[in-house]
């Protein structure tokens, strides 16, 4: 999907003054993709997912039912809206095409209100969902990614780094003694420490695909694609500094005076290291050294 606020239709059809009526009545508002017959339309729509499909049912080679099944089959485009465009206006018609996963219909003879009004209708409906999805990968109360879009993250870098060779490295992180900061400072203040921590460590991931995102409860993750051990001891020792010099007053600390983290971070060059839940299972190793071993610490091997 498009990130930008002008919208993407991709219209397919085999004839040229159909695309061009279409094409004419729509480009003032979204971006207007045109494909001659089933097989473009395919290709472009896998290769730059639009925002909604104008589809042509009747057409040579690929018709639009086939366009749709192979739309609806793959991952990059089966939540893309299909308005199918027809001249064959029966029920049975319209029964068959929304029972595939058509979201519409508009008949020929096109009617201009009639296309604005139904294209407008189904691309709000396409910012909507694309508002509960991203919804649904941010944490509420941090408003960092959230344990599922790191899963999600972590898979993806994995396979990358897998066959890139250019390693992966994943820090957990705990707040110290947080339970006994609730406990004295009420549960509003220990909000707004994890909202402190959680802009810190968004800084911190200052590359593109760097990943801070809230695990659960007081425990937030760090995703470092293409980042060796060292390189990675470095970055989370140098956030766990930066959340110690927030200066946050914890008097029931036995780690420190103020607010602060531990540890455990774990990282791999080779395939055969770099499994999502091995990782994730060494940092959270490493995690409780480094609360075994005081607090407030970084711990990367061992």
């Amino acid at each position: 999907m498009h990130s930008n606020a002008r919208q993407t239709v991709l219209v397919v059809d085999d004839s040229a003054l159909n695309r061009q009526m279409l094409t004419d009545l729509l480009r003032s508002e979204y971006n207007v993709m045109v494909a001659r017959d089933g097989e473009q339309g395919l290709e472009l729509a896998l290769q730059q997912p639009p925002d909604l499909i104008l589809l042509d049912v009747v057409m040579p080679g690929l018709d639009g039912h086939e366009v749709l099944r192979r739309l609806k089959g793959d991952a990059r485009t089966s939540m893309v809206g299909v308005i199918f465009i027809t001249g064959l206006d029966t029920a049975e018609e319209e029964e068959r095409g929304l029972r595939a996963g058509a979201s519409d219909y508009i008949t020929k003879p096109f009617h201009a209100a009639v296309v604005r009004a139904r294209v407008a209708l189904h691309l709000q409906l396409a910012r909507q969902r694309r508002m509960l999805e991203q919804l649904a990968r941010i944490d509420g109360l941090t408003e960092i990614p959230n344990r599922r879009h790191f899963d999600d993250m972590l898979a993806h870098e994995t396979a990358r780094a897998g066959r890139t060779g250019l390693g992966l490295a994943v820090a957990l992180l705990d707040v110290d003694c947080f339970k006994q900061y609730n406990d004295h400072y009420g549960h509003a203040r220990g909000d707004r420490t994890l909202q402190a921590i959680a802009r810190v460590l968004q800084t911190g991931m200052r590359r593109p695909a760097d990943m801070a995102a809230r695990y659960g409860g007081e425990e937030f993750v760090l995703l470092m694609p293409e980042t060796d051990a060292p390189g990675a001891l470095l970055r989370a020792d140098r956030i766990r500094l930066e959340i110690e010099q927030l200066g946050i007053a914890h008097a029931k600390s036995d780690a420190a005076p103020c607010v602060t983290v531990s540890m455990g971070v774990a990282q791999g060059m080779r395939a055969d290291e770099l499994s999502g839940p091995a990782l994730l299972l060494q940092a959270d190793m490493r995690l409780y050294a480094a609360k075994r071993g005081g607090r407030n610490r970084v711990v990367g091997h061992g």
